[in-house]
């Protein structure tokens, strides 16, 4: 879905820099370089971009349309 907020062991924030990470990634840096440049130090939140699967667009088809 949605990149969580905040890393689920260590609560530091890390949402804010999904995007800048995506667009390292998209240009052709290699992903632990990508997490590097972006500041993510800590396994647990570097485990958090690794493991995240984008599924936003898949389930909104399925929404329910907003009157």
């Amino acid at each position: 879905m949605i990149i969580p907020i905040r890393c689920f062991s260590c609560g530091t924030v890390i949402a804010h820099k999904w995007e800048e990470y995506q667009e390292l990634v998209s240009s052709g840096v290699e992903q632990a370089d990508a997490m590097d440049q972006v500041g993510l130090e800590r396994y647990c939140c570097r485990r958090m971009y690794v493991a995240h699967i984008d599924l936003l667009e898949d389930v909104a088809v399925y929404s329910a349309p907003r009157a």
